[in-house]
């Protein structure tokens, strides 16, 4: 397929920067969202992706953002949701409205992305959603709610979508990052490389045996 597009919301040196690469090498035009420009063009510009300026705890912004990516490139087929906030402490500690930004950063942000993904892909009855989720996804930890709030809405969401889109040909998938993300691959330890691997494979996957989650460890983690 001619001009495949896809955006990664979120991006940076990590998980974001690995997918976009695997996708270039696939053949895709690669858009990079972030909310800092500074340290990602650089790194965009070795592989060949565009960069865009996007506050993900904005809904306006992320509506506008996939308006400047379809107008400079086209309307992406692949979107990935990989931004999170997080904000650790008791929950006598805990600051709610920093709480609130953080939720509404992580899930509000995924919600938004999903939908204009959605507007897009479902007239064509094709496409893929993405979204990065962590062991807070599926396990609260203590002194961990702020952030587990985000991440527990964002698996409901994706679940929800899986069933409400994958019979208009869009596949929609959440990974579960369960453990630390490493920049060297030392004694397998799990780095975003290797995690961008599994997310063409299921992106490649055949309609007959679409994958809704994943978990994601390494062979030294607990579990």
């Amino acid at each position: 397929m001619a001009n495949k597009i896809a955006l990664i919301i979120g991006a940076g040196p990590g998980i974001g920067l690995s997918f976009a690469n695997e996708l270039v090498g696939a053949g895709y035009t690669v858009a990079l969202a972030s909310r800092d420009l500074n340290n990602l063009k650089p790194l965009a510009d070795r592989i060949g992706a565009l960069t865009f300026k996007v506050d993900a705890n904005s809904i306006e912004d992320i509506q506008k953002l996939f308006h400047f990516v379809e107008n400079a490139c086209g309307a992406p087929e692949v979107v990935l949701y990989n931004a999170s906030a997080r904000v650790k402490g008791d929950i006598l500690s805990l600051n709610p409205n920093m709480v609130s930004e953080a939720v509404h950063t992580t899930a509000m942000g995924a919600f938004t992305a999903a939908q204009e993904a959605a507007k897009r892909m479902i007239p064509k009855n094709h496409g893929a959603i993405f979204f990065t989720g962590a062991t807070a996804s599926v396990k609260g930890f203590a002194g961990s709610s702020g952030f587990a709030m985000g991440k527990f809405a964002v698996r409901g969401l994706a679940q929800c979508l899986a069933r409400e889109l994958s019979a208009q040909g869009i596949h929609v998938a959440h990974f579960v990052i369960d453990g630390s993300v490493k920049s060297d691959s030392a004694d397998d330890a799990m780095t975003a490389d290797a995690i961008a691997k599994t997310y063409m494979a299921i992106l490649n996957q055949p309609k007959a045996a679409w994958t809704w989650e994943i978990e994601l460890r390494s062979k030294n983690e607990h579990f």
